[in-house]
């Protein structure tokens, strides 16, 4: 899976189709993302002892990473490339542009 934490993205399909956001955490065994502000839903929990106050709580749920695509800089949605550098490690470059990410 070539998304990280803290990547902008923008949904590319679903039912929040065009959100844009960051993503807050990757599960790449699972290949899902939790982005900021898209994809949540009401919870509604009762007072425990970790949760002192109970009510309706607004939850991130998981998207599929196939149904986001990173936002590059330059010119927006994009694919995901790898070159390696002089140094021998890998960098991740926007596919339309050839600009780093």
């Amino acid at each position: 899976m070539k998304i990280r934490k803290g990547d902008r993205v923008r949904v590319i399909s679903g039912k929040d189709k065009g959100a844009t956001g960051e993503v807050l955490f990757a599960f790449p065994a699972v290949e899902k993302v939790i982005i900021d502000t898209v994809n949540v839903a009401k919870r509604h929990t009762r007072p425990t002892g970790t949760t002192k106050q109970g009510g309706i709580i607004d939850k991130n749920l998981p998207f599929k990473a196939c149904n986001v695509a990173i936002l590059c800089s330059n010119c927006g949605p994009t694919k995901i490339g790898v070159r390696i550098d002089e140094q021998g490690r890998k960098v991740r470059i926007c596919r339309k542009c050839g600009g780093d990410l």
